[in-house]
């Protein structure tokens, strides 16, 4: 399992995905996104948005962070916010906000509730397009890069995560191509 980068040819999967989640897709650019792959499929898995707001003061937001359903709880989620902050600290951000009903899972690793009288004007504005839009719940948070945690136990799962329901074994049975083994026979049958 890793988390890399977006590429332009994903924008199809990407806004499939973030309409099915319900996601905000507000000036969608498929180079601000990142997207958790599963090395032993290929499978995209999970990605998430580094938005910066320009103008009088630089702003950055994480918003758009999904993880399919089956590979939810294995850590991916996480991976993504740390792989988003690591962009946004090469862009020379020290702290990130998010505009989530999902406060609960962001506090997690260290994301605080914000005031909105405190928050960045340009936030303000987008936190009353969430409730208007998409997001009528959303609460703003912050985090200080340097503040984020990862617990352990979610790295441990990340490397080992695997689609929910996924065998290691996914051997093939006639049954599985609609044969019936009791009364089959076989051109090539030797028995």
């Amino acid at each position: 399992m890793y988390v890399r980068n977006a590429r332009n040819r994903e924008e199809v999967w990407l806004l499939d995905h973030i309409e099915d989640m319900g996601l905000d897709a507000a000036a969608f650019r498929s180079r601000d996104y990142v997207i958790a792959i599963d090395e032993q499929s290929n499978e995209k898995v999970g990605f998430g948005r580094v938005r910066i707001h320009r103008g009088d003061e630089r702003v950055c937001e994480l918003t758009g962070i999904g993880v399919l359903e089956r590979w939810r709880g294995q850590g991916v989620g996480a991976h993504v916010i740390e792989r988003l902050l690591d962009r946004a600290g090469d862009e020379g951000f020290e702290t990130v906000y998010s505009l989530t009903d999902e406060a609960q899972y962001l506090e997690r690793f260290g994301f605080e509730r914000r005031d909105r009288a405190d928050l960045p004007a340009k936030l303000d504005e987008r936190l009353d397009e969430k409730h208007e839009d998409s997001v009528p719940d959303a609460v703003p948070l912050s985090v200080s890069i340097e503040e984020f945690a990862m617990p352990e136990r979610l790295r441990e799962r990340f490397k080992n995560a695997s689609a929910a329901g996924e065998d290691d074994e996914n051997e093939e049975t006639p049954e599985d191509f609609g044969i019936d083994t009791e009364n089959a026979t076989y051109k090539y049958d030797t028995g």
